[in-house]
């Protein structure tokens, strides 16, 4: 493998952001290389089995990372081609204009970027078209303005969330689509017709799409950029390290470790990591010499520092009627995104979960062993459940960081309690709210099948911020374009470049992002 080609660009990781820019660089005819640490993920019944997916974590990495006291945790990553798109709700959101701008929280500041969302507005459109989004503009008051309405029309809401949507309507609230994508034709009474490719089922969140119907990253993006005779893709390509020529201005060879054990090394003019926010900082602090002894990247000693992940909630209440629904992920509510009338700071979002069953709730047993009526079995309560998702926004600390020890394993330190008062007020919102919702009362449960068993560390799965990019070399570790300050061709295009991660799901701005950076590099390129 030594005699491996050069590239014009080797791109590392295949999600939401890899696998978009390689989308972008395809039909430019440049020579781009993928190189993912997975293989394909395996297309099986187990896909959407929820003992396997949920309660045996049957795709989840087999690693463990530290945390501040030392203490192993399983977190929440996937290795495949998509990376974790394979696995997310694809829940499309753009960050409102106000998160790209100063923020006040209740426990800080959220900074700006240095881009506006008028930088950014018409890759969200291009993203958005991209990845089939199904929404409607215009009906969400704190969204921004957009050049161009979703290509497709939203996911229709079947009875018991229409019923939910009215309800909160009646409450004096601005419920709206939830923008999803998903590969979906529905006719008029908002069934999948014969030909669409999502049938509407009620798999979508947090399981593999076995029909292909969900809009990651391998089907949108990766797959049609390998009919480009120029992209290849290398599966089983764990990259170790990223060496620069003597200057240390250039990075030179991309070492890779692959399936059968053996090391090999690759080289290209233009070197993208997309590994994801933890392990991109990983690689580069990985990578240290002696022209860049505290990491690639790392002369500002940002690298790792300020990771976010949000402050979530996954909550499941009980219908007084049984809800029937399938497809439950098409509704989303704001309105206490920025503030609220009784607290001056940012609450964050609701959105609907993919809807519990039986297998998930049986899996939470004994942490709800008492919670709800004896006489309701989990059969029965999984019928009537109603699942919401509250997001809330993390602050970046710089004591918030990934670093590795003398043994290369990664340690992930957490204040898992820093601005969580906004998701707590939003909490009881709902909670006041069920009465008026048809819900029972009392029964607002923790669903942390969703957050990871309870432990909110191992929730990695909206992981943001650990090589920001700044206008100031001296506080990040990226410029506008998502270069590092301190080397000719490095990029980073996941979700390490944010400076802050709003409280909306990261994946489209990253997708955007990656759109936008794809256009410099073409224009860099020729």
């Amino acid at each position: 493998m030594n005699d491996a080609p050069h590239y014009d660009v080797i791109v590392i990781g295949t999600g939401a952001g890899g696998g978009t820019l390689a989308h972008r660089l395809a039909p430019s005819g440049k020579r781009v290389l993928l190189l993912e640490r997975g293989g394909f993920l395996p297309r099986e019944r187990d896909n959407w089995d929820s003992t396997a997916v949920f309660v045996k974590g049957k795709y989840r990495a087999p690693e463990f990372w530290l945390d501040k006291h030392g203490r192993e945790f399983p977190p929440e990553v996937n290795y495949y081609v998509g990376g974790n798109t394979k696995f997310y709700g694809a829940a499309l959101f753009r960050l409102r204009p106000e998160d790209f701008g100063e923020l006040r929280h209740h426990d800080g500041m959220s900074p700006a970027w240095p881009v506006r969302y008028e930088d950014l507005e018409p890759y969200y459109t291009q993203a958005e078209h991209l990845y089939r989004v199904h929404g409607r503009h215009g009906e969400d008051p704190s969204e921004g303005p957009a050049s161009a309405q979703y290509a497709h029309p939203p996911v229709e809401h079947e009875p018991r969330i229409q019923q939910l949507s009215d309800d909160l309507e009646k409450q004096g609230l601005h419920p709206f689509h939830l923008p999803i994508g998903v590969d979906l034709v529905q006719d008029a009474a908002g069934r999948a017709t014969p030909s669409s490719v999502c049938i509407r089922c009620n798999r979508v969140d947090g399981f593999p799409c076995l029909v292909r119907g969900k809009s990651d990253a391998q089907v949108v993006c990766v797959e049609p950029a390998l009919r480009h005779p120029g992209v290849e893709l290398v599966t089983g390509a764990h990259v170790l390290r990223l060496e620069t020529d003597p200057t240390g201005r250039t990075v030179s060879s991309v070492v890779a470790r692959l399936d059968g054990g053996e090391e090999a090394r690759f080289s290209a003019d233009i070197v993208v990591v997309a590994c994801g926010a933890v392990n991109s900082a990983v690689l580069l602090l990985a990578s240290a010499n002696d022209r860049h002894p505290r990491g690639l990247a790392n002369s500002s000693d940002v690298v790792g520092r300020f990771y976010m992940r949000h402050n979530n909630l996954a909550l499941m209440a009980v219908s007084k009627e049984p809800n029937d629904t399938q497809f439950q992920k098409t509704l989303a509510l704001h309105d206490w995104y920025l503030g609220a009338d009784d607290f001056d700071y940012p609450l964050g979002g609701i959105q609907m979960l993919g809807k519990s069953d039986a297998e998930q709730i049986h899996g939470e047993a004994p942490r709800w062993a008492g919670a709800v009526t004896p006489n309701m079995p989990f059969e029965v309560m999984a019928h009537h459940s109603v699942d919401f998702w509250l997001c809330g926004e993390d602050l970046p600390l710089p004591d918030n960081r990934v670093t590795l020890d003398g043994d290369g394993r990664v340690h992930l330190a957490l204040d898992e309690t820093h601005n969580t008062a906004g998701l707590v007020r939003l909490r009881h919102k709902l909670q006041s709210m069920l009465g008026h919702l048809g819900m029972h009362e009392h029964h607002l449960l923790d669903h942390s099948l969703y957050l990871h068993k309870g432990m909110p560390i191992g929730a990695t799965a909206h992981q943001a911020g650990t090589v920001r990019f700044g206008s100031d070399p001296a506080s990040s570790a990226l410029d506008v374009h998502c270069k590092a300050h301190d080397l000719d061709n490095l990029y980073v295009v996941d979700t390490s470049f944010f400076p802050s991660i709003g409280a909306v799901n990261p994946s489209l701005t990253a997708i955007a992002n990656a759109l936008r950076v794809g256009d410099h590099l073409l224009e860099r390129l020729g």
